[in-house]
């Protein structure tokens, strides 16, 4: 008989880190923020040589705040990964069962912008997490790159399931796919909606940043969308690269942003400065948006993508211009922009 391999014997390395299979499927009681995202999976990075045992993690506030200056934002997250609740799908004595777990214990947090973080994983984490034989690597700079919640929990569905050999689709009843993506209750209700705000856009950027391509496909009983189906496949080596490339674009926009250049890019006849290509974690600017207008300045982007994390930026662009059409321009589309966003997520929580 094979003895089981458990997650808790992987370690991470160049390919990236590990997540326990169980922490991806599970469905959000209450929400979190793609930043919130992100933090977590480091924290596990860094606990996971003792991730099964009764101890206090120490981290560095500074490797989780990212490229913002400011701790508040990992404040904020931590308190809600503290209070947020899942439902997980575990084995009890041999049947299905449905375990209710909180994602972070008690912490304590340096008051010095340098300092230090002390957290715990709570006990019924971590038996789920010793317990699991399933996990996904997932890669630093496309969970960085990523820039909704939708497409960070795609990118780690996937992982999670592209190395199966007998395996590349799945199926999803409606409810536990959005459960699963992070969509609160009561929004995106409609097929139409959810496919058009948070379905096709981490498609899109799951296809042009990772190793695989994924579809999402509704599947219908009688007139009504009831089921999805989930299918992956690993990308041939062009793809691949196509995928390498286009991470790059943050590492060079790095750059560019440092030393106070912008890019301009051939676009028809005339130019236009590339966001993608200088803000870390956003995605090139679609080829679509092209035809609505000349991009707006990379500041805009990026103050967009800071006030309303979780939000498809070029989405709401592309229903800002929608709107603006047949009005009178803008004397300042940036502030135009800005202020047609602050309206949309008070209208569109998510």
């Amino acid at each position: 008989m094979v003895s089981p391999v458990y997650t808790v014997e992987a370690r991470s390395n160049a390919d990236g880190l590990i997540k326990p299979g169980e922490l991806i499927d599970l469905v959000e009681v209450t929400p979190l923020t793609l930043n919130d995202r992100r933090i977590y999976n480091q924290l596990l990075e860094n606990a996971w040589d003792a991730i099964d045992k009764p101890v206090t993690h120490v981290i560095a506030k500074s490797s989780l705040r990212g490229s913002h200056n400011s701790n508040d934002r990992v404040g904020d997250s931590l308190e809600r990964l503290m209070s947020a609740v899942v439902k997980v799908s575990v084995i009890w004595e041999g049947e299905p069962a449905i375990e209710r777990v909180q994602l972070l214990g008690g912490n304590l947090e340096s008051m010095r912008p340098d300092g230090m973080l002390e957290y715990e994983i709570p006990a019924r984490l971590r038996k789920i997490i010793r317990n699991s034989q399933i996990f996904a690597r997932l890669k630093r700079e496309v969970m960085f790159a990523l820039s909704s919640k939708y497409a960070l929990t795609l990118y780690e569905m996937v992982q999670k399931r592209g190395n199966l050999r007998w395996k590349a689709s799945e199926r999803f009843t409606l409810d536990s796919f959005r459960g699963i993506i992070g969509v609160p209750r009561g929004k995106l209700s409609s097929w139409s909606n959810l496919r058009l705000r948070a379905i096709d856009p981490a498609v899109a950027e799951v296809n042009a940043l990772s190793d695989f391509m994924v579809e999402v496909l509704p599947v219908k009983t009688g007139r009504a969308v009831t089921h999805v189906e989930l299918r992956w496949w690993r990308k041939d080596g062009d793809a691949t690269g196509a995928a390498d490339r286009a991470l790059q674009f943050s590492k060079v926009g790095r750059r560019t942003k440092a030393e106070g250049r912008t890019e301009q890019v051939e676009v028809g006849q005339g130019t236009h400065t590339t966001p993608s290509s200088i803000l870390p974690g956003l995605r090139p600017r679609p080829a679509w948006l092209d035809s609505r207008g000349v991009a707006l300045q990379t500041e805009t982007y990026e103050t967009a993508r800071l006030r309303h994390p979780g939000y498809d930026i070029y989405f709401v662009e592309g229903e800002w211009r929608a709107w603006a059409q047949g009005k009178e321009p803008a004397r300042d589309p940036d502030r135009a922009f800005l202020a047609f966003f602050r309206r949309y997520a008070e209208d569109n929580p998510i």
